[in-house]
């Protein structure tokens, strides 16, 4: 009897166990799912009032608003630039390629695009600046980058480079760095040309031509820079071009007389 009532007792013990555990299983998942749908709801919410915020912001572009002191790009060039762009929403807009579709109009250096609240777009150029014609029909800008490679109308005050093709901004660096030079003594060059032997020749001002040749371009340079302080300032008018292209001196052609070679000996004739 005794044995009964104890297998009796955890019978009912081990029901109770059971049922304790179903209960609080039921409980638990009841609390999950509680805390899932909760969940949902915010981030459905969440995303609903997102999404409307963008549509109400992404509202169609006003105005289009373009900065700048312009001499070469018109405005009608930029906005056709950017037509298919500003087609699209105020947010939509893709900037980049705005700025990617500007920087291939002619003339054009710089540009930045942004947006400014509610509705416009903001753009800014920097037109290019050109320090030299190229060759019979381009222009060169400070950094030598051919920009423009036939243009109608060239501004024939711009000193004139030429050379083989892809040699722009050697030719351009040459340029200016002869060119520091001569401003200090008051006096410019008017073109610069390197042939397609290597072979450089440059004009002033006063219509001196100086003959560099291949080599030694550096040395030369130095020897008529010399040459052009202690003879041929003095009578320059009178000069038509200067020869460096000796190795130890330099001939000079005068106007109106036979040419006269400086610190060369007789016979020997200039090198490239």
């Amino acid at each position: 009897m005794a044995v009964n009532r104890k297998r009796k007792a955890r019978k009912q013990q081990s029901n109770v166990l059971q049922t304790l555990s179903a209960a609080l299983k039921v409980n638990w998942e009841r609390v999950q799912w509680a805390r899932l749908i909760t969940l949902c709801t915010v981030l459905a919410v969440s995303l609903s009032v997102y999404v409307a915020t963008l549509w109400m912001m992404n509202r169609p572009i006003q105005a289009v608003v373009i900065n700048g002191a312009f001499e070469r790009v018109s405005a009608i060039q930029v906005e056709d630039a950017l037509g298919l762009y500003i087609q699209t929403g105020f947010l939509s807009a893709d900037l980049h390629a705005m700025r990617r579709q500007l920087r291939e109009l002619p003339w054009v250096a710089n540009t930045m695009v942004r947006r400014r609240w509610p509705g416009t777009i903001e753009v800014s150029i920097e037109e290019q600046s050109p320090a030299a014609r190229w060759g019979d029909a381009g222009l060169l800008n400070i950094d030598g980058e051919l920009f423009i490679e036939n243009i109608s109308h060239a501004p024939v005050e711009l000193p004139l480079l030429s050379g083989p093709k892809g040699t722009e901004q050697r030719v351009a660096e040459m340029f200016f760095r002869v060119e520091a030079r001569l401003e200090r003594r008051g006096l410019a060059a008017v073109s610069l040309q390197l042939d397609d032997r290597g072979a450089w020749e440059m004009q002033l001002t006063s219509g001196i031509r100086v003959r560099l040749g291949a080599r030694m371009v550096e040395t030369r340079l130095d020897r008529f820079f010399e040459a052009l302080d202690k003879v041929v300032a003095a009578q320059a008018e009178d000069v038509d071009y200067i020869d460096m292209r000796y190795t130890n001196g330099f001939a000079i052609g005068w106007k109106n007389r036979a040419p006269m070679n400086a610190k060369s000996r007789d016979g020997v004739k200039p090198h490239v």
